[in-house]
């Protein structure tokens, strides 16, 4: 009996100290050591609710222990909706039988973590209040000027976290279960900060039939209400792929695949979610629209012939697992800042605007691909020039026309855009022979073709396997 008694205890002591994010954790909505009036009850609920945070074999959740690098990849990455998929990463000592693989990689291609050189990236460490507050700043997309003490402002400015009494936010104390649950849930859901106030901006249109509107980012959480196709609502903030929007008395998180700038702009079709390319979101940008017809030349509008070759890139990326929308898919007219806005509000990792070039010389010809080089506004200049050298090697092999290259620009969407940003000419919409292409449906195709391509290249170069979506392009 003793025997027995010993490894019942020996069991008990394993579950407890499990990693408490491991897919053989059960998550609960309710826990032992989290009554009613715990101080962190409401934060540690509202995760739990999501499956963002779990419990212990025993149904306690341990608010005391501390929180693990490891752990708080997985916590960040349920939030934000990250592939978490066990894998193989870049790291030595984060092997695919790590239960957070998958979240660590892919906090890591979002940029949120980072390792500490020589391929490792210590998952056991314990994660300290000032880390967390790096790691909430980057997943939720503060401007904290990559230092330590303007993260900690970040969250304290939000009313997210607090300072300690010594006067200090105590950046090297050891953060807790408890602790990091609160911090990360008032990042989620702004009621719940000490300072439970936003700003309600940029305009944006329900896109399908019926909309729900969700207490949390997911659909584990509950329907608060139902908004009808072509509703307004005001945006405040991202979480992953859910916005929280307000519209009318209705506050609540969307997904943002069904609200747009434009009230008659589709769903796209869901990629699959078990790739990394998944947390990739592109946005394509048909230069002009509507009231704005861009160049004309020969009868051509550049608005008809941009958003055609729009569409036929759409068409090639809703194949892959990339999440693929566009500023617009009609005859409309998009304002320039709504234009940026609308990917700086879905955190797109690309966008590419299609233009057609004109001049007063009939005799100008040819191709060109600019990206934004200031870096006092847009810091992600090498990405975009590489990005822009990629489209633009494609697109002169396909329309094979004069190579104009790619250039430094100040255009508007691209200098306003917080990701590696890019318009292409496509060629002179002023120019008879460009302009036969620019007019030709194939011809079209070919440069989609290239445009999708160059995409292609662009993430291969970042290291990603996009080898079997060439086989796409015939």
């Amino acid at each position: 009996m003793k025997k027995i008694k010993w490894l019942l205890s020996i069991v008990l002591l394993l579950g407890l100290w499990m990693p408490l994010g491991s897919a053989k954790v059960q998550a609960s909505t309710t826990f032992k050591d989290i009554s009613a009036n715990h101080r962190a009850y409401e934060e540690i609920m509202y995760l739990a609710t999501g499956e963002i945070v779990s419990g212990s074999l025993d149904g306690r959740f341990l608010p005391s222990n501390v929180v693990t690098r490891d752990q708080a990849a997985a916590m960040i990455g349920r939030a934000l909706d990250l592939n978490g998929q066990q894998r193989k990463t870049e790291f030595k000592d984060v092997g695919s039988g790590n239960f957070a693989s998958g979240y660590i990689q892919s906090a890591v291609d979002k940029k949120i973590l980072s390792g500490y050189g020589g391929g490792i990236f210590r998952p056991e460490t314990v994660v300290t209040r000032g880390e967390m507050a790096v790691m909430i700043s980057k997943a939720f997309d503060y401007d904290f000027g990559g230092s330590l003490s303007g993260a900690a402002n970040a969250l304290m400015s939000r009313g997210i976290a607090q300072g300690m009494t010594n006067g200090t936010f105590g950046a090297d104390y050891q953060l807790t279960r408890m602790d990091f649950s609160i911090f990360l849930a008032r990042a989620i859901n702004y009621k719940l900060r000490v300072k439970p106030t936003v700003a309600f901006q940029n305009e944006l249109f329900v896109t399908s039939d019926s909309l729900n509107v969700r207490s949390g980012p997911s659909t584990k959480y509950s329907n608060v209400a139902t908004l009808k196709k072509g509703t307004s609502v005001q945006t405040a903030y991202k979480v992953g792929n859910w916005i929280y929007i307000q519209s009318g008395a209705t506050e609540g998180f969307v997904h943002n695949s069904y609200i747009s700038s434009s009230v008659n702009t589709p769903p796209p079709t869901q990629p699959p979610t078990n790739s990394p390319l998944a947390s990739k979101t592109i946005v394509i940008d048909p230069g002009h629209g509507g009231s704005d017809s861009g160049a004309v030349g020969f009868g051509l509008y550049e608005k008809t012939a941009v958003l055609d070759t729009a569409l036929k890139v759409k068409e090639l990326l809703k194949q892959t697992p990339f999440d693929v929308q566009l500023t617009r898919e009609k005859d409309v007219f998009i304002s320039l800042n709504n234009r940026s806005a609308f990917a700086n509000n879905l955190k797109a990792d690309i966008f590419v605007s299609i233009h057609a070039n004109s001049s007063t010389s009939s005799s100008a010809s040819g191709t060109e691909t600019y990206y934004y080089s200031a870096a006092a506004t847009n810091t992600r200049i090498e990405e975009s020039k590489k990005l822009a050298s990629a489209i633009q090697t494609r697109l002169i092999e396909a329309w094979n026309l004069k190579d104009r290259g790619e250039k430094g620009a100040n255009f508007s969407v691209i200098r306003q855009t917080n990701m590696p940003a890019v318009l292409a000419e496509l060629g002179f919409i002023s120019n008879a022979s460009d302009n036969a292409k620019l007019k030709s449906p194939e011809w079209r195709q070919k440069a989609a073709d290239a445009i999708y391509l160059g995409i292609l290249d662009y993430y291969k170069e970042n290291g990603y396997d996009v080898t079997k979506l060439y086989n796409i392009v015939n």
